[in-house]
């Protein structure tokens, strides 16, 4: 089976995660993908196959004869997509020698405009595939798991010598949670790769350090007419403090490195307000500080409405992965060398997000992440192409031949 059928198939499983379900897996569903992943590996002949009750799996190739002593490694992708846009009935268009011009979506009419997406243009000649336009197509991260399994079955095949190289595909990445029960006493590599990136090259070890951040608001809800020095407005203080924060740093005003205070969602009355933040920076001091002007917030205004007014729970999410990639850079190092040998210059921009890898670094397994070919994830013009994925699989087979130099 080609690159292109397995990609064909993988999102053909509709595999939306759910946030706020408080189970691993939040969604039943991924379970199926999950089966045919292990089931898959199985008929490779890979060892150590299993797909655990959390919906997590792993699989060994172990090393060849003579090489049982090169530090085994990984590469891991996630099974879920996100849950911004459909991702149920899934209907792929793939279009043979893409022309580099816009790319009409048949299911509505919408449109993929090389004004919006001038890459489109450099992909001329190529197996583009988009989809309909109704829905997601699953590029994020299924590209990811294609490239993988195609590398690991070409592996095989042409008998490459390799240390052992452990694969691993979780649940609910989307959702910040893939990471959460991954098992990595079963998962024994001494450092990884993601295979969730977006552009060809992409080898990126520097993500944002995050959290979450939640404002509860307590109000006094009387009778309008009698209001005076009574009430307290728990909608007004929401909006308040939307406005306390610096207007340029969101993130439709932030790019590269510059940090942001996101606000998610809000909702209330005059008796009960909530906003949902979420605050990024790739700098962990200037990330601390983000954390201090929020707490001065609640402080500024439990001391003008009254204690107890307004209540912020902050939670750390994940930290940026440079901390631990700078004591491990062979690992970057080796992706970069293999991308060079599979005819692409490594590019390596911080990401603004995070991925599984940056929560496994600092759970003691080094994993930068590598890009996947795909453009435009999360939404209806997400697309990726068949050669973009074949050179994954390249720099893949590249990094094993690295690891045993």
């Amino acid at each position: 089976m080609d690159i292109k059928d397995r990609f064909l198939k993988y999102v053909s499983f509709w595999t939306t995660s759910q946030d706020g379900m408080g189970v691993t897996p939040s969604t039943d569903r991924q379970f199926a993908l999950a089966d045919e992943l292990a089931k898959e590996l199985e008929g490779l002949g890979l060892s150590r196959v299993k797909r655990d009750g959390h919906c997590y799996v792993y699989g060994l190739l172990p090393a060849t004869e003579g090489l049982e002593q090169v530090k085994p490694m990984g590469f891991i992708a996630h099974m879920d997509t996100a849950q911004s846009f459909s991702g149920k009935d899934v209907k792929p268009q793939v279009i043979p020698d893409y022309n580099g011009e816009d790319v009409a979506l048949p299911g509505t009419g919408d449109v993929i405009k090389v004004s919006d997406f001038p890459h489109l243009r450099s992909l001329k000649g190529r197996t583009l595939i988009t989809t309909d336009g109704t829905t997601l197509l699953g590029a994020d991260d299924k590209a990811g798991i294609a490239a993988i399994m195609t590398a690991v079955a070409e592996l095989i095949k042409e008998k490459m010598p390799h240390g052992d190289i452990w694969i691993g595909f979780t649940p609910d990445e989307e959702i910040g949670e893939g990471a959460d029960l991954f098992d990595l006493d079963y998962f024994q590599a001494d450092y990884a790769y993601t295979v969730d990136g977006d552009y060809e090259g992409e080898v990126a070890y520097e993500n944002f350090n995050a959290a979450s951040a939640h404002f509860k608001i307590k109000g006094v809800n009387v009778h309008p007419g009698s209001a005076k020095n009574i009430m307290v407005n728990a909608a007004s203080i929401a909006c308040e403090i939307q406005n306390m924060l610096p207007v340029e740093e969101t993130p439709e005003h932030t790019e590269g490195r510059e940090g942001f205070y996101h606000l998610e969602g809000m909702h209330g009355d005059v008796n009960e307000a909530h906003l949902d933040y979420i605050v990024r920076d790739h700098d962990s001091g200037l990330f601390e500080k983000r954390q201090q002007y929020l707490r001065g917030i609640e402080t500024e205004l439990n001391k003008k409405y009254g204690a107890g007014t307004v209540t912020l729970e902050l939670k750390e999410s994940y930290r940026n992965m440079l901390e631990v990639m700078e004591q491990n850079f062979f690992v970057v190092e080796q992706a970069k060398e293999a991308v060079k040998a599979a005819g692409i210059e490594p590019v390596s921009l911080p990401i603004r997000g995070g991925t599984d890898g940056g929560r496994l670094s600092f759970m003691g397994l080094p994993c930068p992440n590598l890009g996947t070919g795909g453009y435009a994830f999360h939404g209806p013009k997400e697309h990726v192409t068949v050669e973009g994925m074949e050179y994954v699989v390249k720099v893949i087979k590249g990094i094993v031949q690295q690891s045993i130099k």
